[in-house]
C-alpha cells in the first residue's frame, strides 16, 4: 500500500491542482520546522468546486442507502489499514501526541464504521393525517445538496468528519476548508481517502487556503445549503453572518468555543475525580473545544483536591514526542503560544496563586495549576486552550452551580458526587449543551446529540441529529379525488 502524495495541493472536480492563490507553510509545532509550503486555492477555483460536487452530488443522492453504506466502510476499512499513517500526520502536523492520535483515530474510525455507514437507514418520511377528504399529505426526507464545511487545527481528523462523513452518507456533496495549521489532517488526508474509496470524483473538493481569501466565497456561494463551521465564536459569528447575508441563505451547524467547568461537589470521590479531571484539563495539552477550562471545588474538600490535583499532574509526561504516555506536547503554533504566556502572567497578577508551573521547552509548556482564582481573573472568563488549570473555590453547592454558568459559553460541563441524584439534579441546571455525570467533559459518541447553548454554537452533530442537520424535509401532497373549491365565504 503506498503512502499517499499530493497532500500538498489543493484537490477539486476530481483532480489534484497546484493552486494560484497565496502561500501557505505547514509548520510542525513539535519543532517548528516547515513541513512544505503550498499555493492555497483562490475564488475560482471555490465556484469550480461548488459546482462539480453539486454535478456529482445528483448521481450520488439517487443511489440506495445500501451503496452510500458500503462507502462509508470502505472509508473506515481504509483509516484502519493506514492508521498509522494518518497518525503519524497527527503527531507531525498539530503537536499531536501519540495518545492524542490514537484516540482521534478511534473517534474518526467510529464515526465511518458506526455511524456514518448507519445514517442512510435512518432517513425517515412520514404520511401525515388531512381533513381533506382524498387529499394525503406526505413528508419527504432528502439530501440538502452540498455543505459547506470549515473544519478547526485542534482535532482536525475528528472535527472534519463529523460532518463529511454523515453529509456524504446521507446524500449530500461536501467542499472541505481546513484549517492553515491542519491542511493535511483537517483536509488533504480526506481527499485522498474519499478517492481511495471509490466515491464519485468532484463529490469531494478540499481547498486549503486562508479565510481572507476563500472564506467569504465559500460561506456565501450560491451552491451549498448548510455551513458546518467549527471554530471560535467570534469567527463563527462572522459565519453565520455572511451565510445569512448570501444570496442563498443557509442553514447553519455552529460549534463554537467553550468554557468548561468540572464541579466536584462535597461528597464526590476525591480521588477518582481528581484522576478524571487531569485527564479532562490536559489532554492535547487542553487544546479541545470542550477541554475542562476550570475547576469548581467545594470549599470542603477544596484544598484536598487541590493538593492531590497538583501531586497528580507532576507526574504526567512533558514534551516527549515518541513517548506513549506523553500526555503534554507542543502549543499549534507561536500566536497561541504567546497568548497563553500571557494569560499565565496576567492570572498571577490578578492574585492567582501558581501551585505548579514551569518555563516552556520550545513550544511546549509544562502544565500550570492556579489556586486562589476569583470569578473575574482572566483564567475564568477567557477560554484558555492551553495546559493552564485554574481551580476555583465554592462556598457551597449554589455557588458552585453560579460559578459553572457564570460565562456566555455553554458547550461541555461535568459534575462529580457519589449522589447521581443529586448530580443529576445539578446537571440540568447547568447552562450547557452536555454535561457528564462522574466523567470529565472531553465526550463525544457517534450517536448522541453534540453541540453547545448559549454562545458556544447552533445545532447538533451525531446520529438522528445529523439527519436533521444535512438533509431537508419536502412536504408533498396528492389529492387523489377531486375537491371542491370554496368561491365564497359561506363555503368554508
Amino acid at each position: 500500500m503506498a503512502a499517499y502524495d499530493n497532500l500538498d495541493r489543493i484537490y477539486l472536480a476530481g483532480e489534484w491542482r497546484r493552486g494560484g492563490g497565496d502561500t501557505l507553510a505547514n509548520i510542525s509545532p513539535w519543532d517548528e520546522s516547515t513541513i512544505f509550503e503550498m499555493a492555497g486555492a483562490t475564488p475560482d477555483d471555490v465556484d469550480e468546486a461548488y459546482r462539480a460536487s453539486a454535478e456529482a452530488q445528483k448521481q450520488w443522492a439517487g443511489l440506495p442507502p445500501a451503496a452510500r453504506s458500503a462507502r462509508m466502510h470502505a472509508i473506515a476499512d481504509i483509516l484502519e489499514a493506514r492508521t498509522d499513517e494518518i497518525a503519524d500526520w497527527i503527531v507531525r502536523e498539530v503537536g499531536g501526541t501519540k495518545l492524542k492520535a490514537a484516540l482521534e483515530m478511534m473517534l474518526v474510525t467510529q464515526v465511518a464504521r458506526q455511524e456514518a455507514a448507519a445514517l442512510p437507514f435512518m432517513v425517515e418520511g412520514a404520511i401525515l393525517p388531512e381533513d381533506i377528504p382524498g387529499k394525503e399529505s406526505r413528508a419527504y426526507r432528502q439530501p440538502a445538496g452540498v455543505v459547506t464545511l470549515i473544519s478547526p487545527w485542534n482535532f482536525p481528523l475528528q472535527l472534519t468528519a463529523r460532518t463529511l462523513f454523515p453529509a456524504l452518507a446521507l446524500g449530500n456533496g461536501v467542499v472541505v476548508k481546513p484549517a492553515s495549521d491542519s491542511i493535511v489532517t483537517g483536509g488533504t488526508i480526506f481527499a485522498a481517502i474519499a478517492e481511495e474509496a471509490g466515491l464519485p470524483p468532484g463529490l469531494v473538493a478540499v481547498l486549503p487556503g486562508s479565510g481572507s481569501a476563500i472564506g467569504d466565497a465559500m460561506v456565501q456561494h450560491p451552491v451549498p445549503s448548510v455551513v458546518s463551521f467549527t471554530g471560535s465564536t467570534p469567527v463563527g459569528r462572522g459565519v453565520g453572518k455572511a451565510a445569512l447575508e448570501s444570496d442563498r441563505l443557509k442553514s447553519l451547524e455552529l460549534e463554537l468555543g467553550g468554557n468548561s467547568p468540572i464541579v466536584v461537589l462535597d461528597d464526590a470521590d476525591i480521588d477518582y475525580a481528581v484522576e478524571a479531571s487531569v485527564w479532562g484539563k490536559f489532554v492535547h495539552q487542553g487544546q479541545i473545544c470542550m477541554i475542562a477550562n476550570r475547576l469548581v471545588v467545594e470549599d470542603a474538600i477544596y484544598d484536598d483536591f487541590a493538593a492531590k490535583f497538583v501531586e497528580r499532574v507532576k507526574r504526567l509526561t512533558v514534551g516527549k514526542r515518541d513517548d506513549p504516555a506523553c500526555m503534554i506536547g507542543p502549543i499549534v503554533n507561536r500566536d497561541q503560544f504567546d497568548g497563553i504566556m500571557e494569560m499565565i502572567g496576567t492570572a498571577r497578577d490578578q492574585g492567582a496563586t501558581c501551585a505548579l508551573g514551569g518555563d516552556p521547552d520550545g513550544l511546549v509548556i509544562p502544565p500550570h495549576v492556579f489556586t486562589d482564582v476569583e470569578e473575574d481573573n482572566c483564567l475564568v472568563s477567557n477560554e484558555i486552550f492551553g495546559p493552564v488549570a485554574p481551580i476555583q473555590r465554592a462556598r457551597d453547592e449554589d455557588h458552585a452551580l453560579h460559578l459553572a454558568n457564570a460565562t456566555g459559553m455553554g458547550l461541555s460541563s461535568a459534575v462529580f458526587s457519589r449522589d447521581e441524584g443529586r448530580a443529576l439534579a445539578f446537571a440540568r441546571q447547568v447552562e450547557a449543551g452536555m454535561t457528564h455525570i462522574n466523567d470529565q467533559t472531553v465526550n463525544d459518541s457517534p450517536f448522541s446529540p453534540f453541540g453547545g447553548a448559549k454562545n458556544s454554537g447552533i445545532g447538533r452533530f451525531n446520529g438522528r441529529w445529523a439527519v436533521d442537520a444535512f438533509t431537508t424535509t419536502h412536504w408533498i401532497s396528492v389529492q387523489h379525488e377531486k375537491r371542491q373549491f370554496p368561491f365564497s365565504a359561506d363555503d368554508i
